[in-house]
């Protein structure tokens, strides 16, 4: 099975077969940073793709918490009120 072969210099492909990808990683490495995520294909399919820190960053998105915020007050439910009974604890001397 013909394997698809690394990007040559001034090529905009984007594909590597999983043998070149591991005898060629920095190459990888920075292709991802600077061109864009970078695909390895195992077997001639493809398998994984490698990006850039700030490409999964922005992927992943940021825990902000803002969309529980978003999530909590365009709910139906926003308008319930919960009751719980306070609760306390024991109470220890700690010597300052």
């Amino acid at each position: 099975m013909n394997e698809i072969r690394p990007p040559k210099k001034g090529s905009s492909s984007r594909q590597w077969a999983l043998q070149d990808a591991k005898a060629r990683l920095s190459e990888l490495v920075r292709r991802a940073r600077e061109q864009g995520p970078q695909h390895i294909t195992v077997h001639g399919r493809r398998a994984v793709v490698v990006l850039s820190e700030e490409d999964y960053e922005r992927l992943k998105g940021g825990r902000t918490g803002k969309a529980l915020v978003e999530l909590l007050a365009n709910s139906p439910l926003r308008e319930v009120e919960l009751e719980h009974e306070a609760v306390r604890g024991p109470v220890r001397d700690v010597k300052l």
